[in-house]
């Protein structure tokens, strides 16, 4: 057994393995019995199959599976003796050549090894960022009262119709008819739609629902058709409005204010302002936060300056996705990949460095913020803890969830306990410029 070592340069190790007769004979003979054992040959009683026909049924697996066995131990001895944080596995190296696999040859073998950097960032007031705090403008403030009462408003019988309204209008085309189809009017399209603004009930006119309606479902709907009917239909169909809808936002009363927040909460147009201003402030301040934490990743990826081996890392990508991905979608991806890598080797640095654990805690407390955040998904934004908590626990069951929600709270503790040791300002900023930035 010999096993050298090249050193292409500090990311990237050639192995070498050279095997013998003598170093996979011992396993192939354990493998070979174990074939007989098990085998059930016609003529033989089970296990007294003669080793000659074992051999031949059985024996290019036997030396595959030896000469595999003896490989790995020498990788894995290798790595441990040499104390290597390798990254992904070891590759077959482009340069093997080829051995031809006879019991008792001498075999070669050479590996690719990728090795990650070694980390090691220090960290200190001297390091400076900036955490930006959104100011809240009277305009963000009037139109998210007028947000708010468009959301809680209702539809009340209209005049004209303006782009904003709804027509209820019948459709009519010879024998055919749809009567009592509702018309957004801002989803009318092409040259109908100035057909429709202006409309009042008892107008009549003719339209291409083709062209005026291009979404086939939406159309075959109004006209009470299925789709399969519409391609042999006239598309010009002669259209009675009976009616206009305008929606009109709720009126800024005591109701309202019941109704957006809760009973009793506001009860003046100075309450309903101020909690308007805190809840944009707090979404702002979430805005804000978040923006500071992927600064603080990117300054730390940044000042760790990690280098890669990157035409290893595009082998090992191809080669455990190459059922699923081909090399030029590898490629495609590749630098996103490598901005996740990065900021994973810096992430796990800093939590040794740091000495920052994650507990059972930590995983249901998160498991459970992105169960409530799946719920407020579905406007069910006030779910019962024992719901919430359950919903946690099979999240945790899933290997992919449960992988990602470890990643997710990692970054969160490093990035805390990165906060605590740098200097961080604070700088007002409006919303637009604040947007500017990212």
């Amino acid at each position: 057994m010999n096993v050298t070592k090249n050193q292409i340069d500090d990311l990237n190790i050639e192995l070498t393995i050279a095997i013998s007769a003598e170093d996979y004979a011992e396993k192939e003979k354990k493998r070979l019995s174990a074939y007989r054992k098990n085998a059930d040959f016609k003529g033989f009683r089970k296990g007294m199959v003669p080793a000659s026909i074992v051999k031949k049924l059985y024996g290019d697996q036997a030396l595959y599976e030896a000469i595999n066995s003896v490989i790995g131990e020498q990788l894995d001895k290798f790595i441990k003796d040499n104390n290597l944080n390798i990254l992904g596995e070891p590759l077959p190296s482009e340069s093997q050549k080829e051995n031809e696999w006879k019991s008792g040859n001498d075999f070669e073998f050479k590996f690719d090894l990728g090795l990650s950097p070694a980390i090691d960032i220090e960290l200190g007031k001297d390091d400076k960022l900036t955490r930006h705090k959104i100011e809240v403008s009277p305009k963000a403030v009037a139109d998210t009262k007028a947000e708010m009462l468009r959301q809680y408003g209702s539809l009340q019988e209209g005049e004209a119709a303006g782009e904003e309204d709804y027509v209820i209008a019948d459709f009519r085309q010879g024998d055919k008819a749809s009567e009592g189809a509702y018309v957004a009017v801002s989803k009318v399209e092409g040259d109908a739609k100035a057909k429709f603004v202006g409309a009042k009930s008892g107008d009549t006119f003719d339209v291409n629902v083709n062209e005026a309606f291009v979404n086939e479902t939406d159309r075959s709907s109004m006209l009470k058709v299925s789709k399969d009917e519409l391609a042999a239909l006239d598309p010009v169909w002669n259209v009675t409005v009976v009616n206009v809808k305008t929606f009109v936002p709720a009126e800024e009363n005591q109701e309202t204010y019941d109704k957006i927040f809760g009973e009793g909460v506001v009860k003046t147009a100075e309450e309903f302002e101020a909690k308007v201003t805190e809840r944009i402030q707090n979404s702002y301040n979430q805005e804000s936060d978040y923006k500071l934490s992927q600064d603080i990743q990117a300054y730390l990826v940044k000042k760790a300056d990690v280098k890669l081996p990157e035409a290893f890392l595009k082998r090992w990508l191809y080669e455990n996705n190459k059922e699923k991905f081909t090399m030029e979608q590898v490629e495609k991806d590749f630098d996103a990949f490598l901005k996740d890598f990065r900021w994973q080797l810096v992430r796990e640095s800093l939590m040794k460095k740091f000495d920052l654990k994650i507990d059972d805690k930590d995983m249901l407390d998160a498991a459970k913020g992105f169960a409530a955040y799946q719920y407020a998904m579905y406007g069910m934004p006030n779910v019962p803890e024992q719901l919430l908590s359950e919903a946690a626990v099979e999240l945790l069951k899933d290997e992919r969830r449960h992988r990602n929600l470890v990643e997710s709270v990692e970054s969160e503790k490093v990035i805390s306990a990165v906060k605590e040791v740098i200097t961080i300002s604070n700088r007002k900023i409006t919303e637009e410029k604040f947007r500017a930035l990212a």
